[in-house]
């Protein structure tokens, strides 16, 4: 009887250990491992403190790292490529690629518009940085799609889409991607995990109707780009070094999201609804494979 609620038909283990596996592994049992070599390396490379590209680089370096190595594991056990779980590198640089970079452009662009619109944003004009810095930060936000997609929404999703279905898998990874940053980022709040929850939902939803995770990397990167770097809302009460403009943030806390910047702005919220209608209607169900996982 033990064995039949471990391992399934083909001998192999069941879907949903697999992911529960996995995410003790990417959480729990992989960093506790190599935190401290983490911590070495920080100090000896010396990034110093701040919201700059480097730090967030090398952070999201190690995520992937962690994510890959775990994933690397699963595919050899399932004779599968590391990138056949919704990320094949073939794909990279086709449609739903660019349509999520162009949805996350819009989304944060529209709520920065609403915000100095109605007046809590005010303009300066061009903010500290130079050609090579907004190149860097680019470079970063790249890793920050790809290692945070690789890590939630990659092999964990994949997953738990096969052992409890798609919807009951996506809430358990939005849960997790809002845990992860409501405890480790200062001053986090109900609005801000709002806004979490919903993202993750949007990217998974994304893998539901384009039938790929790439969809999600274009919408993560452009989305945190233009917070970051053009807009330079604050994050977690730090303000981002080398942002496009010189902005201050000045109004009530519902418009601006205080500290924690757009992300827990109200106005976000019907944002993520267009969005959720923009793939709703730009990818019906037949571009998905027949709504199972990649």
């Amino acid at each position: 009887m033990l064995k039949g609620l471990v391992l399934g038909e083909d001998g192999k283990l069941k879907w949903f250990w697999r992911a529960a596996i996995f995410y003790g592994l990417t959480f729990y049992g992989l960093p506790y491992l190599a935190d401290p070599l983490l911590g070495w390396a920080f100090e000896k490379i010396g990034f110093g403190n701040g919201l700059t590209a480097g730090v967030i680089a090398f952070y999201e370096t190690y995520q992937l790292l962690i994510a890959l190595i775990a994933t690397a594991g699963f595919a050899w056990y399932e004779h599968r490529r590391i990138d056949s779980y919704g990320l094949d590198v073939a794909k990279a640089l086709r449609m739903p690629t660019v349509d999520g970079l162009m949805v996350g452009a819009v989304m944060a662009g529209a709520v920065a518009l609403g915000m100095y619109a109605l007046g809590g944003m005010q303009v300066h004009g061009w903010g500290e940085t130079s050609a090579l810095m907004i190149l860097a930060w680019a470079g970063t936000n790249i890793m920050i799609g790809i290692a945070e997609e690789f890590w939630f929404r990659h092999y964990l999703l994949h997953s738990l889409w096969r052992s409890i279905g798609f919807w009951p898998g996506a809430l358990l990874i939005a849960a997790a991607f809002a845990a992860i940053h409501y405890f480790n980022k200062p001053g986090e709040n109900i609005w801000d995990v709002i806004t979490l929850v919903s993202f993750s939902l949007l990217c998974s939803y994304g893998v539901l109707r384009a039938g790929t995770l790439w969809f999600a990397v274009g919408l993560h990167v452009a989305f945190d780009f233009m917070q970051l770097v053009v807009i330079g809302t604050p994050n977690g009460g730090q303000v981002p070094v080398g942002r496009l403009l010189d902005t201050t943030f000045n109004g009530p806390a519902w418009l601006t999201g205080g500290t924690l910047g757009t992300e827990a702005s109200w106005l976000m919220y019907p944002a993520f609804a267009a969005a959720f209608l923009y793939v709703w209607w730009r990818y019906r169900p037949a571009a998905a494979t027949n709504g199972a996982p990649p």
